[in-house]
Order: structure tokens, then C-alpha cells, then sequence
């Protein structure tokens, strides 16, 4: 409708499944569950027992962060324990996270899709008295970031957004 009424479409995070957009402003996803791999590999090496948590599933965040890191995973051979959606809720992320720990006792590493599954998995690991689990979320929000200087999230994968326009020709670089 916007481009009938030739309104400028812009998105931010998430692509439009149709229509024109002249402006995207987003972080790579996919580089970022990369990156979030990469980092579990070089605290616990290859092979290291993984449980990852899933945002929405279809959601372009959701399959761009799980395939980067489902890519970087192949590369490290983790041993993924359980890949389930959370919802990109910490509630939803802390009873998953329970649940999973009945199953797999001997996790060794999270990735959560996004900051409140990551704090919602940390909270159900000290409920079960594991404080040797490396908890990796995604998009820095301020509650991670804290945990992060606290100690309590090992790290949390931020990004400065990536601006593809066509009426910008000029793009900022990622910054992790």
C-alpha cells in the first residue's frame, strides 16, 4: 500500500516479503551465529556438547543466526545436544532450558538466538547449581550486557547495522 501511495518503504531488522524497499538497515545474522560459534569454539574447542535455542521459527533472525551458527558448528564438529525454539522469550527460554537440562546433563555451552533466551538458559543453569556452562546470546541489550561484566553470560554477539539502500551509497561497517 505504501508503495502505491509512493511512500518510501524502509525496513529495519527484518525484510519485507514483497514490494519495494529503497532502504534496509540491519545486522548480519548470519555472520553473528558465526561469530557466536566461533567464540564457543575458542573457550571449549571442537567437539564441545551444544544446546542451542531457537528464536520464532520462520523469522529471518531466526534462520540467518541458526544457519551461521549450524554453518560454524559443521566447521567445529559440536556435538548439538538440542536445537529448540525458545520464542526469543526468557520465560519461554528459562523452562526450555529446564527441560533440555533434564535430557542433557552434560552440556557444556548455550547459544541462544537472542539476549532474553541467553538470560533465561542462565537462570535455569544456577537453578540447577551448573556454573560451568558458557551462555552466548545475541543483540547486546542492556540486561546482557550487564551479565556479561558480571560474569554471569560468557558473551553476548552485538552488531552496529549494516545500511544497504539504494539511495545511500555508502555502508557502516559491522562492529562486533
Amino acid at each position: 500500500m505504501a508503495n502505491q501511495a509512493n511512500i518510501p518503504v524502509i525496513t529495519l531488522d527484518r525484510v519485507a516479503a514483497q514490494g519495494k524497499v529503497v532502504s534496509h538497515v540491519a545486522s548480519d545474522n548470519r555472520f553473528g551465529g558465526k561469530m557466536a560459534g566461533d567464540y564457543i569454539a575458542k573457550r571449549l574447542g571442537d567437539s564441545a556438547k551444544i544446546i542451542e535455542l531457537q528464536g520464532i521459527a520462520g523469522t529471518s533472525a531466526a534462520r540467518e543466526r541458526g544457519g551461521g551458527f549450524k554453518q560454524d558448528s559443521d566447521t567445529h564438529k559440536f556435538q548439538v545436544l538440542a536445537s529448540q525454539p525458545a520464542d526469543f522469550d526468557r520465560t519461554k527460554g528459562l523452562n526450555v532450558m529446564q527441560n533440555l537440562l533434564q535430557a542433557h546433563p552434560y552440556v557444556q555451552a548455550v547459544f541462544a538466538q537472542n539476549d532474553e533466551m541467553a538470560l533465561g538458559a542462565l537462570r535455569a543453569l544456577q537453578t540447577a547449581g551448573k556454573s560451568d556452562v558458557v551462555v552466548v546470546g545475541f543483540d547486546g541489550n542492556a540486561d546482557s550486557v550487564t551479565a556479561v561484566e558480571g560474569g554471569k553470560l560468557a558473551a553476548a554477539v552485538a552488531q552496529m547495522c549494516r545500511i544497504k539502500s539504494a539511495l545511500l551509497a555508502w555502508t557502516l561497517p559491522t562492529k562486533c
